[in-house]
């Protein structure tokens, strides 16, 4: 039965130990990799998309996303202290809940990780045009600026290409980082660590600069939107808003993935994690503040999501009058400070942003990556897929293919909707994580516990209800995703990772089919 195929701990970890990753990161190393991948999309590129949905609300938008995310991370915390190998929520959930669930929880991280990097991705091409046109005036054609908007006409995606065809600089970003990440981890970690100094450098001069300059009457009204937008609607509001932006903190979840490479990973992983998430709702909340003080955060109208093609209109009406709001640049914070008379302030907290958010690029593929490479390994994926470089040292193949769907996936598909997508994926793991941690004390009370989730009997619950919570507030399209990409899961699962499943074949500690297994014992000859 598919629900009786649970691998336990200790299997997991016998055969991460047999074909692992090089262990070479630390406490350090693994909380600047959270904070890269935290901070970013979230403030660098989505404070517009938030604004749009919420207004000066979106201030409550950052806490309640924050406080989901933080209840989660102390879940994630007992789990990944535990089980020190790749493969995040995946493997969590093989090792409680079985195979059939954790196979669909693996394929939804695919929406997390994957259509992540795609959103980032986008956002940084917003501000490398935004730069470029500020220090030379030049401007790629429209067309080449931004992929086309996507619109349901019942249950089909119908394209607009009149605000773009086809996203080139968001491309070039995407496959630049998947080299980078081919080349080793060491090396990206190193780079990652100098991109993030320079991205909380970048913040701290926005907050220095725009938080003077602060006018109480553009927090009013304070939610136009409402806490959940107007009747009729999904996705709205302040906690629409909250549902949106939550993407932007998990980084969390990549730290947890990285577990196979740390050292000492009980004491590390949850420093990290717990880490991280402190030090980046502390900028969300007072870069939101600074912006929305200093120049206002308005949606265009009520009731419009961002990322549509009424949305690009109403902006362009507003462009062609000489104004542009909050809610319509692709570079908030630089807008920010230019509308401010900041004008070369702006330029460096663009190219911040130009330097800086290929880190969080980098996070999410690195996740997205160690979670196909767990899976091969299992069996589920073709195993041809965990190759680990003889050179790098890394899973050069699984990242050169994530890598170049990321790549497509940023080249057609505005930010915000990339956004929406992302987490419809990821509240679904959050919640699959929620659950195992709670039956895991059920099923194995006495397991060595490096890290324990304090009132877990509370805590778990509570994550569970908030991830289900704002996964009904996403707009419609996005939670449609889910069970359509699900159905997609199910049937690969069947035609191929049932029949293969290493734990199916009875194959649990060591691959014996893999070259570089152990040789077998020679019985000793009877005498």
């Amino acid at each position: 039965m598919i629900f009786g195929r649970v691998k336990s701990l200790d299997a997991i970890l016998a055969t991460a130990e047999k074909k692992s990753l090089h262990r070479s990161l630390g406490a350090v190393q693994l909380t600047l990799l959270g904070v890269g991948a935290i901070i970013g999309t979230g403030i660098f590129v989505l404070t517009a998309a938030a604004a749009q949905k919420a207004g000066p609300g979106m201030m409550w938008s950052f806490v309640i996303a924050g406080a989901v995310c933080a209840v989660a991370a102390l879940c994630y915390s007992e789990l990944a202290s535990m089980v020190p190998v790749s493969g995040s929520a995946y493997t969590y959930t093989y090792s409680v809940v079985g195979e059939l669930l954790a196979w669909m929880v693996g394929w939804a991280l695919i929406l997390e990780y994957a259509v992540a990097a795609s959103a980032v991705s986008v956002g940084w091409s917003g501000y490398f045009m935004g730069l470029v046109k500020s220090l030379t005036g030049f401007e790629l054609p429209t067309m080449l600026q931004a992929g086309p908007t996507w619109s349901l006409n019942g249950f089909i995606p119908v394209a607009d290409f009149s605000t773009g065809f086809i996203n080139v600089p968001a491309i070039f970003v995407a496959l630049a980082v998947t080299w980078l990440l081919m080349i080793g981890t060491k090396e990206s970690a190193t780079v990652n660590a100098f991109l993030v100094a320079i991205k909380v450098a970048a913040l701290t001069m926005f907050i220095i600069l725009a938080l003077p300059v602060l006018d109480r009457e553009h927090f009013a009204p304070f939610a136009p939107n409402g806490w959940f937008g107007p009747a009729g609607t999904s996705g709205l509001g302040i906690v629409g808003a909250a549902a949106s932006i939550f993407f932007a903190y998990v980084g969390f979840d990549a730290v947890s993935t990285a577990a196979e490479e740390t050292k000492n990973p009980q004491r590390n992983v949850p420093i990290g994690l717990i880490g991280s998430l402190a030090i980046c709702t502390v900028f969300y909340l007072l870069v939101a503040a600074a912006a929305i003080g200093a120049m206002g955060a308005q949606p265009t109208a009520l009731g419009v999501q961002p990322g549509t093609a009424e949305f690009a209109r109403e902006c362009a009406a507003l462009a062609a009058k000489g104004s542009e709001p909050l809610v319509c640049s692709n570079e908030a914070l630089a807008h920010v400070l230019r509308s401010i008379n900041y004008t070369r302030a702006g330029d460096l907290i663009g190219l911040a942003a130009n330097l800086a958010l290929p880190s969080v690029i980098l996070m999410m593929l690195f996740g997205q990556t160690r979670i196909f490479f767990v899976m091969a390994r299992d069996g589920l994926l073709p195993e041809k897929l965990a190759t680990v470089h003889p050179k790098w040292k890394t899973p050069h193949i699984v990242t050169l293919i994530t890598g170049i769907f990321v790549a497509i996936a940023a080249a057609l598909l505005p930010v915000g909707q990339l956004a929406d997508i992302s987490n419809s994926g990821t509240l679904f793991a959050f919640l699959m994580v929620s659950i195992a941690v709670l039956a895991l004390r059920i099923k194995d009370p006495k397991r060595h516990r490096p890290f324990r989730t304090p009132l877990v009997w509370v805590v778990a619950p509570v994550a569970a209800f908030g991830c289900v919570f704002l996964f009904w507030n996403l707009p419609i399209d996005a939670k449609l995703v889910l069970p359509i990409w699900g159905v997609v899961g199910l049937v690969i699962y069947f035609l191929y990772g049932y029949r293969r499943s290493h734990v199916g074949r009875g194959i649990i500690e060591v691959h014996e089919d893999d070259p570089d297994a152990p040789p077998q014992p020679v019985p000793p000859i009877a005498e």
